[in-house]
């Protein structure tokens, strides 16, 4: 009985040691991948000895001074609450017009051609219109990015308000669902691959024109010091504050996205 219960005991550590060894292997994977590029760039930098690419050596040492003296947690702090401001309002405005357009036919016909003009319009003339229109404000700032990123959101969530499935919604009409609980147990759970595609997406998007945005008319920001540092083509700070807020926007990707989204799918079957 002893023998038994031992040979449970490692069989299930050896489970759990599995498991784990699989959820690490994903991030060791990652960390190699970026070690090589680390490596790669600094052989083709000492290879190329130049200004205008400096080794990540010389990077680091700008963001540790950079952290250091507090700019670069200012800086980073500034837009990310840009971003934040601009994805709130660029999903919650493009997601209920998308779901409308979606329902209503016949209003999908008619603002269509404002779609499609929305989404060809050049990010850029957008923000210059906005700082002409209502000066250099963050008002201006913010309503700039989140228009640029609306049409790409309804279009997504339009997709989703037609593939939605009408038996659900005679389901709840013979079950008298209020609208609330209609929205919660019957849209919502359809809709939510499409907000993860645009949620995703729109991340990805808002923040590139943000930096542009903070390059042409904000005094801080992480656009703000890029443009700062390529007026004295320092080309190791520029990378220095990319890369930081690149990596802040790949751990919200890794901690808060893609946990929402498991979180959010829990309900769906998975394969046996």
């Amino acid at each position: 009985m002893t023998a038994g219960r031992g040979r449970e005991k490692a069989a299930v550590e050896g489970r759990r040691v599995t498991a784990i060894s699989r959820g690490l292997l994903p991030a060791a994977t990652a960390f190699a991948s970026l070690l090589g590029l680390c490596l790669l760039w600094n052989l083709v930098a000492g290879i190329w000895p130049s200004r205008g690419f400096p080794p990540p050596i010389d990077v680091w040492r700008v963001l540790v001074k950079e952290a250091a003296s507090g700019d670069l947690a200012y800086h980073l702090a500034v837009t990310l609450s840009r971003v934040a401001a601009a994805y709130v309002i660029a999903m919650l405005v493009g997601s209920v017009i998308g779901v409308l357009l979606g329902v209503h036919r016949r209003a999908d016909s008619f603002f269509n051609p404002w779609l499609v003009l929305f989404l060809n319009l050049p990010a850029l003339v957008v923000i210059v219109l906005a700082y002409i229109w209502f000066g250099l404000t963050e008002a201006a700032a913010i309503s700039a990015v989140a228009i640029n990123k609306i049409p790409n959101v309804v279009v997504t969530m339009r997709e989703g308000a037609r593939a939605l499935d009408p038996r659900y919604a005679e389901m709840a009409k013979v079950y008298r669902l209020s609208p609330l609980d209609r929205i919660r147990h019957i849209l919502m759970p359809q809709l939510q691959p499409y907000f993860a595609a645009a949620s995703r997406s729109g991340i990805a998007l808002i923040w590139k024109i943000v930096l542009v945005v903070e390059l042409l008319g904000r005094s801080n920001g992480v656009g703000f010091q890029i443009y700062l540092h390529f007026q004295i083509f320092d080309v190791a700070a520029i990378l220095a504050y990319s890369l930081a807020f690149v990596a802040i926007m790949l751990l919200i990707e890794l901690l808060l996205v893609q946990p929402f989204e498991r979180h959010a799918t829990r309900w769906r079957r998975r394969p046996a």
